[in-house]
């Protein structure tokens, strides 16, 4: 009991240091407007995913991924905006490299390690892929990077998760010149989706992603709080709050 103590302290402190060292000195942001034509070509209304299309162009979309995985932030010359637009681009991008490598599937759930242990070694900690030259996976992108370097919970309905009741795939890239505007629209667009919220003035049934990073929609008020911000329906401050059941099936 005591090494098994010793092996998950150890697993935190892991995850703890990660993130810091996915970088480039001296590099300079890709362009993203290849991501920005395959996503318009192959994401369909309601962020259904043409995976057989990105299959057709997968050289394409190898080559925009080696675009990103040789261009790595550089933390100290690029803005805010870029570094986010690349971090956010490179989850959404390698999830479809994922699926498509390994199409046709039923979940993405049903990828990555034999052996899988929730939050400590499933898909989402598949090192599948490189970023500056150092192998890494989703996880380290999401909860290493995107959650912990920038606070943005609005990060939470443009990255994808490859999944039915995931935020929509949207068809087009983020970009820093764009990127408040495109993170409000996806925030106001998930947060109205009565697929996956449903929200009445005293009672509201929301996506589990509002349970499960909780504290990323709390820092400056209330979930209520928060969910006003963007909801067309005034919600009152006591309603009602429960969680949807998840949908993992693939979002094809």
């Amino acid at each position: 009991m005591r090494h098994l103590f010793f092996y998950f302290l150890f697993l935190l402190i892991v995850c703890s240091c990660q993130g810091q060292s996915l970088g480039t000195a001296g590099s300079t942001p890709p362009n993203h407007s290849l991501w920005d034509q395959l996503l318009s070509k192959h994401v369909k209304p309601g962020g259904r995913v043409d995976y057989a299309g990105f299959i057709r162009d997968k050289e394409q979309l190898e080559s925009y991924l080696k675009s990103l995985s040789e261009n790595a932030p550089d933390r100290k010359t690029w803005s805010r905006e870029d570094q986010l637009a690349y971090w956010i681009n490179a989850y959404n991008a390698f999830t479809v490299k994922l699926i498509v490598d390994h199409y046709p599937i039923e979940s993405i759930r049903d990828l990555g390690p034999k052996l899988k242990i929730p939050l400590v070694n499933d898909v989402w900690h598949y090192k599948f892929f490189e970023i500056g030259g150092k192998e890494t996976d989703l996880d380290e992108i999401e909860h290493g990077i995107l959650r912990k370097e920038f606070e943005e919970p609005r990060i939470h309905f443009a990255i994808n998760c490859a999944s039915v009741s995931c935020p929509p795939l949207q068809p087009f890239a983020f970009t820093a010149d764009q990127l408040e505007a495109q993170l409000e629209a996806v925030a106001k667009e998930f947060v109205n989706d009565p697929s996956r919220n449903q929200i009445q003035k005293d009672e509201v049934q929301v996506s589990a992603i509002f349970n499960w990073f909780s504290g990323d929609f709390t820092r400056d008020g209330s979930l209520i709080d928060f969910l006003n911000s963007y909801s067309k329906i005034r919600i009152d401050s006591d309603a009602k709050v429960t969680y949807l059941d998840y949908n993992w099936s693939l979002n094809d």
